[in-house]
């Protein structure tokens, strides 16, 4: 190991050292004057120690880029895109870089990286499968491309409640005409989703869709709004389905039954006023108040 680090440290302290006690040296009392003297050269001997023990052993950097900061990312990319020129067989730093770029909003450059990782370890790992078919798909527009469904059906293949494989592997089934398989897949993520959580919403709408489309393949408005109110009817503790149920009754000309659906949602949320708020906010737009 070079001596030039430890060198050009011991200098950087002594210099600080310098700095700070020239103005002590003038000082009157002596006692006070050596003590602030050792304390400021031991704290500078250790702050040293400290940045020689980390900068001088890169392994450190590596183990603690194990849990990526993300306010630190953009420093912490060019380390790992050094680290695996050095040693491309690491499979552990290529997927912290596919996951730096995932976090840095490059997922064309994190499939890469998480490519790069199946092809050392193997497919089968549920987790890696799902995140390297999310990045192509990401990469591509939102769109779900073949070889990302044969990373998520091989995800499903390892761990058939995984739930991004579920929902992607959904969404391309739902786009190549198989409506049975989508609803299946989705069906199954909806169960296992809070009620609260986003992506319930979005689940309840894509099957409200899917299973609302006549022969031709087209959209059934009036069979979404039905199922809507059906819906909201078993379970009224959605206060923005309520608002879409009043705004999907007047464009339907159907002001009675907007009227209905507005009083049914003031009923479910007696005591909340904010959702109150948001349904006196939704009558005003739509002139049912």
């Amino acid at each position: 190991m070079s001596a030039l680090p430890v060198i050009g440290l011991v200098l950087i302290a002594a210099l600080a050292i310098g700095f700070a006690v020239v103005p002590l040296l003038r000082a009157k009392d002596v006692k006070r004057r050596w003590l602030w003297l050792g304390g400021i050269a031991v704290a500078m001997i250790a702050i040293g120690g400290g940045v020689y023990f980390v900068v001088g052993r890169p392994h450190l950097a590596q183990r603690e880029a194990g849990g990526i900061n993300t306010r630190e990312i953009n420093g912490l990319i060019p380390f790992l895109i050094q680290r695996v020129h050095q040693h491309p067989e690491d499979a552990r730093a290529w997927r912290y870089l596919g996951q730096a770029y995932m976090t840095a909003n490059d997922p064309r450059n994190a499939a890469k990286a998480l490519a790069k990782v199946i092809a050392l370890t193997g497919k089968g790992a549920p987790q890696l499968d799902a995140a390297y078919g999310e990045a192509l798909v990401l990469g591509s527009g939102s769109e779900v491309p073949q070889e990302a469904a044969d990373a998520f059906a091989s995800a499903l293949a390892a761990d058939p409640r995984n739930p991004p494989a579920r929902f992607y592997l959904g969404l391309y089934k739902a786009t190549h005409n198989d409506r049975a398989g989508a609803i299946a897949l989705w069906q199954s993520l909806l169960a296992d989703t809070p009620t609260g959580a986003p992506l319930h919403q979005l689940l309840v709408d894509r099957i409200a869709m899917l299973t609302s489309q006549g022969p031709g393949g087209k959209p059934d408005p009036r069979a979404m709004v039905d199922m809507l109110a059906s819906r909201l009817k078993a379970d009224p503790n959605d206060a923005l389905g309520w608002v879409r149920l009043m705004r999907a009754y007047t464009v339907l000309g159907e002001k009675e039954k907007a009227l209905q659906a507005l009083a049914d949602a003031r009923k479910a949320f007696p005591d909340n006023k904010d959702a109150q708020t948001a349904f006196t906010t939704a009558a005003k737009a739509l002139k049912l108040q």
